[in-house]
């Protein structure tokens, strides 16, 4: 596998605050990979890192850059849609693919175009004079349109109802994503991408607490849902966590036989924002 993100020991301080502490993580070509934590992780400032924004302690190479002093040719193969709508509201939709086409080597004018024709967004029209919907679908569509090994998403649909998250996700992987890029995202709505997610990576006070794939989290972490005669054999069994709702008690197990549960009661996987609350609370029986 080819190593496109490599970090050894990746450290930020803020004054006595540690944003990031010793993370050491790889990411492979072909990864589409959730970064999943609370406010004040460390998120942003693990993605600033890797995008050559922020200085840093310890090893990080990005495509074979030094990302903070090889910032130019790095963000030639990488690019970046954020939380914050950063198109100038001034400029015409028109003028803003125009412009990208005359600074960026890898844009390619008519795939933008062509992103553009499944939208309503009028070319003769300002930034500001958008919504937040098709502003988000313009920037993706700017973005889709360059040639980039790596794209980082930093909450990109914050504040945007359910039909257009979907459709946002939708188009990147049908008309973006193939074997040869990574996407990096980071998002509150955890539910929502982890059936895109190859990977996961949770993040706490600066450390990294889970990376895995999807794939293996699937298949070692479970819910038994037992059937009331059950309950006190299933809790025998040690679960990681148990959960109470409406008055129904549900168990979380990680590495257990499937078979050997299911005699308990319902088996279901376990959700990656269940997984998540599991983990980063530290509720385990």
């Amino acid at each position: 596998m080819t190593t496109y993100i490599s970090a050894k020991n990746l450290s930020k301080s803020y004054g006595d605050f540690k944003a990031l502490q010793n993370i050491s993580v790889s990411i492979e070509k072909g990864q589409i990979v959730g970064l999943i934590g609370a406010n004040g992780a460390g998120k942003t400032t693990m993605i600033n890192a890797i995008l050559g924004l922020s200085s840093y302690d310890g090893e990080l190479n990005v495509l074979g850059f030094d990302p903070h002093t090889q910032r130019d040719q790095l963000m030639k193969e990488v690019c970046f849609i954020s939380d914050v709508a950063t198109l100038p509201k001034w400029i015409r939709v028109s003028e803003i693919i125009q412009y990208v086409e005359g600074v960026h080597p890898k844009f390619n004018r008519e795939k933008a175009l062509g992103f553009l024709a499944g939208t309503s967004i009028p070319m003769d029209k300002k930034v500001g004079q958008l919504s937040k919907g098709m502003i988000v679908q313009l920037h993706l569509s700017l973005i889709m349109a360059i040639d980039a090994k790596i794209l980082v998403l930093d909450e990109p649909t914050l504040g945007l109802d359910i039909l257009y998250r979907k459709t946002f996700y939708d188009q990147l992987l049908e008309d973006y994503f193939d074997e040869d890029r990574t996407i990096l995202v980071t998002t509150h709505q955890v539910d929502e991408i982890e059936n895109i997610l190859t990977d996961v990576i949770f993040i706490k006070e600066g450390e990294i607490m889970y990376n895995a794939s999807m794939e293996e989290t699937l298949s070692t972490w479970k819910v038994l849902e037992p059937h009331p005669q059950h309950i006190d054999e299933a809790r025998a069994l040690s679960p990681y966590r148990e959960m109470k709702s409406l008055g129904r008690v549900s168990f979380v197990f990680n590495n257990h036989d499937r078979n050997t549960l299911q005699a308990f009661g319902e088996v279901r996987r376990l959700s990656l924002s269940d997984l998540f609350v599991t983990l980063m609370t530290g509720e385990q029986s």
